[in-house]
């Protein structure tokens, strides 16, 4: 298993949007699967904290993040910070009853799943989600971060996966078959966002964005449409330019707002959030009137597709005041 990095915040590249709703559909099944098998029962407390290795990480860690997030904790006996983290590590698992499962990997039996995930020193922590690995921390960290990235973790697992944790119960017999909690029932607009992922996945951005778009004229307030077609429509805005006419474009027309607007969305979706969000923070100063306005509003636009609670964000809402007044 190579693992993938993934922002939680947002998304910034061109196949992160259908990689997404993708992970999102295969989660679903697993669990659908697993309902039509008949699953076990509760799990005990001390289940949610495992041992994993090599040979047991498919079923135990990627098979399982179809049901929970899972978050691991790579560590050795011989390191001093990894004996500081990890019992917090355990404790939180147990305090968070099931919204993530604690897998511990000691690195020196496992040298290959450290070699995969690019681990430079320990102890480092990731998650996967719906089959999907992601980077939560290195190093020693304190408590409150942690609660932090691990609210995070449990939020986006949830919005985006539909991941709501396991089931737990103090009374059931430790190494009893863990089942997922029970999903939220079907809603009404289930069929439209499915068609969206379909027209993602053949490639008809005017039809993502069009699906997205019939969800939101009967709720407005629909998150994960309103996320989808900001995404889709950044898409759908660079599918067919030429990036280094673009780029050209913006260079020799500083005061030009349109080229410094499109080579923004060029700049997201190649992942240059900071470069993105700096060029239209600078037009911005720069401009004036319906301009202004224009570059304001794609900056917004482009703080949605990153997500509010990225940090980048943050320093850019404030560098846009500083901008406008």
């Amino acid at each position: 298993m190579q693992p993938r990095n993934m922002s939680m915040s947002g998304v910034v590249d061109l196949a992160a949007v259908k990689a997404a709703q993708e992970a999102k559909s295969k989660a679903e099944q697993a669990r659908a699967e697993s309902a039509r098998q008949g699953g076990g029962g509760a799990v005990a407390p001390a289940d949610l904290v495992i041992d994993v290795d090599e040979a047991g990480f498919e079923l135990e860690v990627l098979q399982r993040s179809t049901e929970v997030p899972v978050v691991i904790d790579f560590w050795a006996e011989w390191c001093e910070p990894c004996k500081q983290l990890s019992p917090v590590l355990e404790r939180l698992a147990v305090e968070y009853n099931g919204r993530f499962l604690l897998a511990k990997i000691d690195v020196d039996a496992n040298q290959m799943l450290m070699q995969q995930f690019g681990i430079q020193g320990i102890p480092a922590v990731f998650a996967v989600v719906a089959g999907q690995a992601l980077p939560l921390f290195q190093g020693a960290a304190g408590e409150q971060q942690i609660r932090e990235t691990l609210d995070q973790l449990v939020q986006v697992a949830e919005q985006r996966f539909g991941l709501t944790g396991l089931v737990v119960d103090a009374d059931a017999e430790p190494g009893a078959q863990p089942v997922a909690a029970p999903q939220a029932p079907v809603g009404p607009y289930d069929a439209l966002l499915e068609a969206a992922v379909q027209a993602l996945d053949a490639g008809d951005l005017g039809g993502a964005v069009q699906a997205y778009k019939n969800v939101l004229s009967d709720d407005p307030g629909n998150t994960e449409a309103k996320l989808g077609l900001v995404q889709a429509e950044l898409l759908q805005r660079v599918q067919d330019v030429d990036p280094q006419q673009v780029r050209k474009d913006a260079a020799e027309k500083p005061g030009d707002p349109m080229a410094q607007i499109l080579a923004a969305d060029l700049d997201l979706v190649g992942g240059h959030v900071e470069d993105a969000f700096g060029r239209l923070i600078e037009t911005v100063a720069r401009t004036a009137g319906d301009d202004r306005d224009a570059v304001r509003l794609r900056l917004l636009e482009l703080f949605e597709v990153v997500g509010a609670d990225d940090p980048r964000v943050a320093l850019a809402r404030r560098a846009l005041a500083r901008a406008l007044f």
